[in-house]
């Protein structure tokens, strides 16, 4: 048997190995980032309130942990360490050169470092590191992104882009056309900036960040 704060402990123990916050850890999971929340743990009158098997499932896939490990971390058994991968990494101040990355917006070149990082359903991932405050108040100088060239985009998304010209931005995707794609800012202070299609050499969707 096993008790509802064993559960609890187990995927914080989840997060804590992996480097990322309970907050992190749900959104990389796809889940509302205040789901792992100790709040949201007892419900207003006192009663355990359990994580679902899909969030439970979610949180094992995306961070390829297997389910007997996930047993053993409730059990507070030794478990193996995670599973995990090597991404490469980058400056976001670097990306605008040349040699990092092919016509589609892959990474290639032998320039990058690399970092662990528990597995992502897209070989072609990589990690980008914000530089200086332009930024702020969403991405922070030192923060690490994590990048998916293969993972579809909508409204809404976050996303890298570089245009021909080798200027490469982090914006939020607020509208896509046929030929235009407008890119919203994370500072009010800069302006939202409407690109032409063929003006725009690739735009991938971030995944996740390290705040």
């Amino acid at each position: 048997m096993f008790s509802h704060s064993q559960v609890w402990r187990a995927i914080d123990q989840i997060a804590a190995r992996n480097d990322m916050s309970t907050s992190g850890l749900a959104k990389l999971a796809g889940l509302d980032a205040t789901s792992f929340n100790k709040s949201k743990r007892f419900t207003g009158d006192g009663r355990p309130r359990w994580p679902s098997t899909e969030s439970l499932a979610k949180v094992l896939a995306c961070t390829n942990t297997p389910l007997e490990h996930f047993a053993a971390l409730v059990l507070g058994r030794k478990a193996a360490a995670l599973p995990g991968a090597h991404i490469p990494l980058i400056g976001l101040a670097q990306a605008g050169s040349g040699g990092y990355f092919d016509d589609a917006g892959f990474p290639v070149g032998g320039s990058w470092e690399e970092i662990a990082f528990p597995k992502v359903d897209d070989d072609n991932a990589y990690a980008l590191e914000i530089s200086g405050d332009s930024m702020l108040p969403v991405y922070r100088d030192g923060d690490i992104i994590i990048v998916s060239p293969n993972a579809s985009l909508r409204r809404g998304d976050r996303v890298v882009a570089k245009t021909e010209d080798g200027e490469v931005l982090a914006k939020i995707l607020q509208r896509q056309t046929a030929t235009t794609v407008e890119l919203a800012s994370f500072n009010p202070e800069h302006e939202t900036r409407i690109l032409q299609t063929d003006d725009l050499a690739w735009i991938a969707r971030i995944l996740w960040a390290s705040q």
